[in-house]
């Protein structure tokens, strides 16, 4: 899982104007593997783009990674208030 942490960061940090904000907590349940995504407020758009197209793009590679277990992966985006 620590693989797929890092390709979320490295996704996310070059398009944020804040990256040293960044974070990703991991939360696991029964059935997922959480990654909550914390951004500064400013940055929250940028994340998401236009219509939800960057946070899409995001999700799709994420989920594309093969996990072991029957667990999935989740990708939440939260903005850092």
């Amino acid at each position: 899982m620590k693989d797929l942490r890092e390709l979320v960061l490295t996704i996310v940090r070059p398009l944020v104007s804040k990256p040293e904000e960044v974070k990703l907590a991991i939360v696991e349940s029964d059935d997922f593997y959480e990654y909550n995504l914390t951004v500064a407020p400013e940055d929250i758009g940028r994340i998401i783009g236009k219509q939800g197209r960057v946070a899409k793009a995001i999700r799709t590679i994420v989920y594309g990674v093969r996990t072991e277990g029957p667990k999935k992966v989740r990708l939440n985006i939260l903005d850092g208030k």
